[in-house]
C-alpha cells in the first residue's frame, strides 16, 4: 500500500526521534541542507496548500546515515501515531529578526515552534460576525470559529453567547461567577451587560478569526 504525504513526513519525524534529533538534526547528519525538512519545506503555496514530497535522494541519504532499512522505515511511517495538525509559531519579536523567512516569506530556519490548530469535533461551529461591538477586534464580515465546549471558557476569552431572549452576542468574558457573566465589548461606545447564568443557553469560546 502506498504511503501517504502525512505517512512519510511522519515517518521522518519518527526517525528524528528515535535518533534523538530534531527534523533539522537528521538532515545535517545526512548531509542536507538543515532546512531540508523544516515544517515550511511541507506545503507549497495555494488554496488549500499543496503537499510537497520529501525526494528520493532525501530519504535514501536519511536511511543510510541511521541505518535503517527501507521496510522499517515504511513500518514506522505506518506506524506512526495520528497528530494534531500543526503551523510554524514564532514570537513577534523574533519574526522581525533574519533568518526566519525564506525569500516567498515562508516560514524558514531553525526556532520554529509548532501551534495546534483545531481539530474537527462536534462542538466546533463558524459564526459571521453583524454588527461593530467589536471593531477593530472583529469587524462585521468576519467569521469566528466557536467551540462550545463551555469547560475552556476563562476570564478574559472572547466568547459568543447565546441567550433565552433569542440574542447571539461576540464579546470579552470580563468576568464570571456561578451567578453571572459580565461581557465587555472591545467598541468603547458599547456599554458592559451582565447576565445571569440562567439567561445563557450557552457561552463558546472564539479559537480562530477569518478576516
Amino acid at each position: 500500500m502506498p504511503l501517504s504525504h502525512a505517512q512519510l513526513w511522519k515517518a521522518i519525524d519518527g526517525l528524528a526521534r528515535r535518533e534523538g534529533l530534531s527534523a533539522s538534526g537528521l538532515a545535517l547528519r545526512a548531509g542536507l541542507d538543515a532546512t531540508s525538512f523544516n515544517p515550511s519545506k511541507r506545503f507549497g503555496a495555494g488554496d488549500p496548500p499543496r503537499p510537497r514530497w520529501p525526494s528520493t535522494e532525501s530519504l535514501t541519504r536519511i536511511l543510510q546515515a541511521t541505518g535503517m532499512s527501507l521496510g522499517d522505515f515504511a513500518t514506522l511511517a505506518l506506524d506512526a501515531p495520528e497528530r494534531p495538525a500543526t503551523a510554524p509559531m514564532l514570537g513577534m519579536a523574533r519574526a522581525g529578526e533574519d533568518g526566519f523567512f525564506d525569500d516567498a516569506g515562508l516560514p524558514a530556519g531553525d526556532g520554529w515552534e509548532q501551534t495546534e490548530l483545531p481539530q474537527p469535533r462536534d462542538t466546533l461551529f463558524s459564526l459571521r460576525i453583524d454588527g461593530d461591538s467589536m471593531v477593530p477586534l472583529y469587524r462585521e464580515g468576519d467569521r469566528v470559529l466557536v467551540d462550545r465546549d463551555a469547560t475552556r471558557v476563562r476570564k478574559g476569552d472572547r466568547v459568543v453567547v447565546r441567550t433565552t431572549s433569542g440574542e447571539t452576542l461576540a464579546k470579552e468574558l470580563a468576568a464570571i461567577t456561578a451567578r453571572s457573566v459580565t461581557l465587555a465589548s472591545i467598541n468603547p461606545a458599547y456599554e458592559p451587560r451582565t447576565l445571569a447564568r440562567r439567561d445563557i443557553v450557552w457561552m463558546g469560546r472564539v479559537l480562530w478569526v477569518s478576516q
